[in-house]
């Protein structure tokens, strides 16, 4: 049999050919197929602004400098994400710090939230920015964080990058309803890809149009921001230090085919977590809980095995089997970059509990059932 991923692109024909349109046009970069995303992604989620861009991590780092997220400042996030969610702050010279789990969801903590505010307050080192994770594709309780925020006085950035096609309190993810801005990731391994990209969403018309500047250089071409007079047509003015984070025509497109079939691969996933469910009672690992007030994208499907000590076995075992298991994630706390700006192995003891016993499974939506019932039966050949 051939090796199972645990996550794979499903990539139709009807996306190739959206692609071989894009190359056969007149634009590859710049071109009518980038604002097109932007806008079917704000339909999707009922958002005002989104902003695309070259990667979900270059969206993070938009969004802290569109917040104005500086030295001296605090930006507070999960340990259990990818670095990408820390190493934003550290882009603009600030410091970071992290809130530890719940031991259920594997999301941030809104009581260890709350309890490091509370400190913070009194030691007068209040975050500037929080960064909740919808770890696996599941929002964190966004509403109470909210409500924390407007009592704390930070803003959020949502890093939804696993979570676009779930919904939260009825409504998609990405909507920033509870958050000043939202991240989305479409690396192959997410829910739609478009090979690498992200997208920033926000409600915030000032937002936008400063994480529009930081895309492309810190370069306007709109006299009404500009300095001075333009000299004619061919004019433009670098007004801030920027990057070049733009997303190209050929990305876009595939974007846009993709997003068709989002709300079906969301559906398959479901189906393929509730055999899962099934199958894996009786023996010694737990799911991870769904929250009731949201409805997960199911990016990934952590299991957790009961006892630590079985948990390199297993993952050699079902390895060895062409069974392509990951763990996510490596508490970014503890690694050794974060290590030399203090941070110990300790600080978070429940994300450190959870990466012991953890391990992805194979989730995506072209896995067959025939493979499924394959990576069941190692799984309970194993215990």
């Amino acid at each position: 049999m051939k090796l199972i991923p645990y996550g794979r692109q499903d990539i139709s024909e009807e996306d190739i050919s959206a692609v071989v349109d894009v190359l056969r046009s007149d634009f590859l970069t710049q071109g009518p197929c980038v604002p097109q995303f932007e806008q079917a992604i704000s339909k999707y989620v009922n958002v005002k602004h989104a902003v695309a861009v070259n990667s979900a991590t270059s969206a993070l780092h938009m969004a802290c400098l569109a917040l104005g997220l500086n030295k001296g400042d605090w930006l507070w996030t999960s340990p259990n994400t990818f670095v990408a969610s820390a190493n934003c702050a550290l882009y603009c010279d600030a410091n970071v710090s992290f809130v530890d789990i719940d031991p259920q969801t594997y999301n941030m903590s809104v009581s260890a939230l709350e309890a490091k505010l509370v400190a913070a307050k009194a030691e007068g080192e209040l975050p500037k920015v929080v960064v909740p994770v919808a770890f696996a594709g599941q929002s964190c309780e966004m509403e109470a964080i909210h409500k924390l925020s407007q009592q704390y006085g930070f803003a959020i950035i949502e890093d939804a990058s696993h979570a676009i096609g779930g919904s939260y309190q009825g409504a998609k993810i990405g909507n920033s309803r509870f958050a000043d801005v939202t991240i989305l990731s479409f690396h192959p391994v997410k829910i739609i890809t478009t090979a690498e990209g992200g997208m920033a969403l926000t409600n915030s018309d000032e937002l936008a149009e400063r994480m529009q500047l930081f895309r492309s250089h810190g370069i306007t071409r709109d006299s009404e921001k500009m300095n001075r007079a333009s000299e004619g047509g061919w004019y433009y003015q670098q007004v801030a230090l920027g990057f070049n984070y733009r997303m190209t025509e050929l990305q876009a497109a595939l974007g846009i085919s993709q997003l068709k079939r989002i709300d079906g691969f969301v559906t398959r996933r479901h189906e393929l977590a509730k055999r899962y469910h099934t199958a894996f009672d009786g023996i010694p690992v737990s799911m991870p809980a769904q929250s009731e007030s949201g409805y997960s994208a199911l990016h990934l499907y952590p299991l957790t095995v009961n006892d630590p000590a079985q948990r390199k076995q297993l993952f050699d075992y079902l390895r060895n089997k062409g069974i392509g298991v990951n763990v996510h994630y490596i508490p970014v706390h503890t690694q050794p970059y974060y290590e030399q700006l203090g941070h110990r192995v300790g600080d978070y003891p429940i994300a450190e509990d959870y990466y012991s016993r953890a391990i992805s499974i194979p989730m995506y939506s072209t896995l067959t059932d025939e493979e499924q019932d394959y990576v069941i039966k190692c799984i309970r050949e194993f215990f």
